[in-house]
Order: structure tokens, then C-alpha cells, then sequence
């Protein structure tokens, strides 16, 4: 059980119960045809927040390692009991990249942006021969979505335009994982990114990263300004990091080839040094060389993630089960005891998943494993986070 905050009551006032879920895992989409699996569902609520919400989500489907088809949307208006066949849109597919190579997107996370009323998603380029992956020794570059609910309309992707740097960076992937919606209307996005010569020598590097914050003006997503770099003296560095505020503070999740790791700032762009995650005895988490996403609650606050040490060593790289835990936010540990299976293994990985709020009782954690599924966490105190900025 997790004990809400204390908070004010009359003399014989009944104190609310203490803060619990339920989770419920369905098949959202069945696996494609052929050896292909669907891959990165990433879902949005549409408001108003209600007890059957409206949501939109992408997804793609997964050719080889890191190989994947063009951006297809679907959505669902009965509370994500059944979704609407997905499909390309124009200007969501492949294009034609230099020497005969393609270039595609992936990895887009979805948000809901208020002041202009549309859904924004952010990811990066990839690029391909006609056989997969070309390799990270290729340009990549963040690029962004837009959602209309009024016409029902995505537009094209679209690179992002980041300022020239004495580094000269090429190779410049956002989000990997979920940003925030400023009070005044900008984004908060974590990126990562290297300087070309590091690149030209492919896994001979270290990521560095940092928070952007952008504009988005109904049209045009655009630069604006980043905080300080966070780096990492270890093989690959820091990447593919994950943003969330709870209680006055911001909160970043990163993966790392070794472990993962977790940081705290006051504004969202100046983090405190990063440290690995741990249980609250001490013990290493376990997590390592994949995404971890938070779960925010008005109440608490939660990591989802996988690790090893669950009877998965079959899995590659112990990417399922699905686990969530609570955090303690003073402490940046996992409370041990707090930890549940969100999602079952079924013997594939369940590594690139997302989790989002969807209405004050239910929060919807997306993942595939050739089948594409939904976990729905039912609170049993509603989450005031929802509907609100912070």
C-alpha cells in the first residue's frame, strides 16, 4: 500500500484511503503479418479528461534492429477498448536521404500542448539502406509532428532547427522519452547529442545531454534556449533521458549502457550531478542499456522500468517484465517494496514503452512485443496532475 501526503481534517473527518492501483493489461493491436512487430506506441489524451478519453496515438512497425517503416497514427474514442485500423498519413513515410539511402523518423513521444490545442510529437531521424539500419555514423536530427483535433489532420515531419555550436553537432536525437508543458506555454525536452568527429568513429563515443526549451506557436516548433551539459565518463554517456515535475521539482530518468541513471533540478534546465539508480536498501536497480518513464500522481510519484534479476535472462537484455515502483522523491531511490509487474513477459522485450496520464483515474502504459499492448493503472484516488499545469 502507498500512503498519500497528510492532509486537513476536521475532528472525526475520514482520512481518504491510502493512495493504490489496479492494473489491467489488453491487446491493443495483434502482431503484423510476416516476422514484422509493431514497435514505440506512443498514446495522448485528447481533453476533456473523462472516464472514456479520447486519445491519439503513433506507431510504427519494426523491420530489423532499429529498422522501422514509416509513422502510422490511429486513435481511440471509447477509452482505448478499440482503436481505429492505424495508417500512414503524407509526409509521415520515408524520404529519399543521400548515395541512395532513405531517411525515416522514430522514436516520436506525443504530448498535448494547451495553448494552441493541438498535439505535438517529438523524435528523431533515422537512416537506411535498402536492407536496415545505415549505422550511427549518419547524420540524425530531431524532428517533430503536429496533430490537429478540429480537421483530424498530422502534418508532415519536420526537422528542428538547432543554433550552430563550436562543436559542430550532427548528430542531435530529442526526447527518446516524455517532455513538459511550461506553465507560460513552452516545452522542456531532453536531448542528447555528439560533435561529428566523435560520431565518424561509431562506437568509440560518449553522448552528452541537455534540456532545450522550445516554442510552439500553432505552426512552427522552435529553439529557444538550453541548460547546462550532463555528462557521464562511461561507455555511450547519456542518452534518451525522460522529464517529469512532482511536487515543485523536476525529475529526469536516463539510460546509460551500464545502468540507469536519475537527476533532480529546480527549474528543469540546471540538474544536480546524476547518480545511479538504486532500491532503497542500497542494492543497484538493475536497469540498464534501455528507457525507464515516469508515472506522476499528484500524490507520488513512479518509475516504470525493467531490470534484471526477474527469472529474464532470456530476454535480450532484460527488457520485460514491465515493473513499476514508487519513488522516494527526497532520496531519488526506488522503494523496494512499492514494486509490481505492470506488464507480464511473454517471453519478447517490452523495452520501448511509454507511460502517460489519460484522466484523474487511469494512466495507460504502452508497449509492444510483436503484439502492441495497453496497461491500464487504475488509481484509487484521483490525480490532481491531470488536466493542469504544474
Amino acid at each position: 500500500m502507498f500512503f498519500a501526503g497528510a492532509v486537513a481534517a476536521g475532528w472525526g473527518a475520514e482520512l481518504p484511503a491510502p493512495l493504490d492501483y489496479t492494473v489491467e493489461v489488453t491487446e491493443m493491436l495483434p502482431a503484423p503479418a510476416g516476422k514484422n512487430k509493431w514497435f514505440q506506441p506512443r498514446a495522448v489524451a485528447l481533453p476533456p479528461y473523462d472516464r472514456t478519453p479520447h486519445a491519439v496515438m503513433t506507431i510504427q512497425q519494426a523491420l530489423g534492429s532499429d529498422f522501422y517503416t514509416g509513422l502510422s497514427a490511429l486513435e481511440t474514442r471509447d477509452g482505448g477498448r478499440t482503436w481505429s485500423p492505424p495508417a500512414e498519413w503524407p509526409g509521415s513515410g520515408l524520404r529519399p536521404g543521400p548515395a541512395g539511402l532513405t531517411i525515416g523518423v522514430c522514436d516520436i513521444t506525443l504530448g498535448w500542448h494547451a495553448p494552441t490545442r493541438k498535439v505535438i510529437g517529438i523524435g528523431h531521424t533515422a537512416t537506411y539502406t535498402p536492407h536496415g539500419f545505415a549505422g550511427i555514423e549518419h547524420r540524425r536530427d530531431t524532428v517533430w509532428i503536429s496533430y490537429d483535433p478540429a480537421t483530424g489532420r498530422w502534418t508532415p515531419w519536420a526537422p528542428l532547427v538547432f543554433p550552430a555550436t563550436p562543436d559542430q553537432r550532427t548528430f542531435l536525437n530529442a526526447v527518446h522519452g516524455q517532455w513538459l508543458v511550461e506553465p507560460d506555454g513552452s516545452l522542456l525536452v531532453p536531448f542528447y547529442f555528439l560533435p561529428p568527429a566523435i560520431a565518424d568513429k561509431k562506437w568509440q563515443f560518449s553522448f552528452r545531454g541537455a534540456v532545450a526549451r522550445l516554442r510552439f506557436d500553432g505552426l512552427n516548433l522552435s529553439y529557444v534556449s538550453e541548460g547546462p551539459e550532463l555528462n557521464l565518463n562511461a561507455p555511450r554517456g547519456v542518452y534518451e533521458k525522460s522529464l517529469t515535475w512532482h511536487r515543485g521539482r523536476y525529475f529526469m530518468t536516463i539510460r546509460n549502457d551500464q545502468r540507469g541513471y536519475v537527476t533532480v533540478s529546480d527549474n528543469g534546465l540546471n540538474f544536480a550531478p546524476i547518480r545511479a539508480w538504486t532500491f532503497d536498501d542500497g542494492a543497484e536497480l538493475g536497469s540498464y542499456n534501455t528507457q525507464q518513464k515516469w508515472v506522476a500522481h499528484s500524490d507520488a510519484l513512479f518509475l516504470v522500468y525493467t531490470r534484471r534479476g526477474a527469472h529474464n535472462d532470456h530476454i535480450p537484455r532484460n527488457r520485460a517484465p514491465l515493473f513499476m515502483a514508487r519513488v522516494d522523491p527526497e532520496k531519488l531511490q526506488i522503494i523496494r517494496a512499492s514494486e509490481r509487474i505492470v506488464v507480464p513477459e511473454g517471453g519478447l522485450d517490452l523495452g520501448n514503452f511509454d507511460a502517460t496520464a489519460v484522466s484523474a483515474g487511469e494512466t495507460w502504459i504502452t508497449t509492444a512485443g510483436a503484439a502492441a499492448y495497453l496497461a491500464r493503472v487504475r488509481w484509487n484516488q484521483p490525480n490532481g496532475l491531470v488536466g493542469r499545469v504544474h
